[in-house]
């Protein structure tokens, strides 16, 4: 891997860059615009938003203005909570696709396996949705379809009634929070996994080894963590609105981590704190 523009190839040979810029919690209006168009100008071509983050609006209006062929970036959102099943999910597609005023989706992702709201029959919704998923897929109105925070345990009931394969499942990775159990799961499935807060949503920065690893290589401490990333064929997502921040997150090509340094960072168990339980959440 040398840059931005390299991909992983997903299952079904669509090509997805191996960073991505996250734009959770950045607020819709100019602070996103900015944000995505940053990005895109840095050399980002893949932007992860979702309805529940409310900025879809923000990052379709960068990706439009960015004066970058739409062919050459690569968009993702995600399925609401509030939205499984058929009806729903083709409901909430097409108010996605308005938000976003583009004519296809790259990748689009089930956020959460088991919202409250569905808690009492999650797998009905979610072969519902994911048979709403399928024929948008098979309309070519998306590239490529995943799902997000899944486990094994919500894996499996979709594939039973699946007759396309999740390309990717997003979930909370980085130093301290491996998922090994998802992880292997995964690949054996030859399901992508996309890290979302790869730098432990900023606990990875007070973490003595990281900084000392940091310092070793001439780099950040999220530089480090970006690159333990990619080394694990993971595809990181990781968000700043600080410019220099979002092309440092980027510059993650020319070092590579030792086996000893890789060793270090996988003894670092929990130091950025743990992935929520899809099946207990509030929401």
């Amino acid at each position: 891997m040398n840059s931005l523009h390299d991909t992983y190839t997903l299952h079904n040979d669509v090509k997805i860059p191996v960073i991505g810029f996250g734009t959770w919690q950045i607020p819709n209006g100019e602070t996103a615009v900015q944000a995505v168009k940053t990005a895109l100008d840095l050399g980002y071509r893949h932007i992860d938003t979702a309805a529940g983050y409310h900025n879809e609006e923000s990052v379709g209006q960068a990706v439009r203005e960015s004066g970058i062929a739409r062919e050459d970036v690569f968009v993702t959102s995600k399925l609401q909570n509030s939205a499984h099943g058929y009806d729903e999910t083709m409901a909430a597609f097409e108010e996605t696709m308005a938000n976003l005023g583009l004519d296809y989706l790259d990748l689009y992702l089930v956020h959460w396996p088991n919202p409250v709201k569905y808690r009492d029959n999650w797998q009905e919704a979610n072969a519902g949705t994911w048979k709403a998923f399928e024929e948008l897929y098979k309309a070519k109105r998306i590239r490529a379809i995943g799902v997000s925070n899944f486990h094994p345990r919500h894996l499996e009931p979709l594939m039973q009634t699946a007759t396309v394969k999740p390309m990717v499942n997003q979930i909370r990775l980085c130093p301290g929070d491996t998922q090994d159990d998802v992880v292997d799961y995964c690949r054996s499935h030859d399901i992508l996994l996309e890290a979302y807060s790869p730098l432990g949503t900023g606990a990875i920065f007070d973490v003595p080894e990281m900084q000392q690893l940091a310092t070793k290589h001439g780099k950040t401490v999220a530089q480090v963590a970006i690159r333990w990333s990619l080394q694990l064929g993971f595809l990181p997502l990781p968000k700043t609105v600080t410019p220099e921040r979002i092309k440092e997150n980027g510059d993650v090509f020319d070092f590579e981590l030792s086996d000893e340094d890789m060793r270090v960072i996988a003894g670092l168990d929990g130091v950025c704190g743990y992935a929520q339980d899809p099946d207990t959440t509030t929401f």
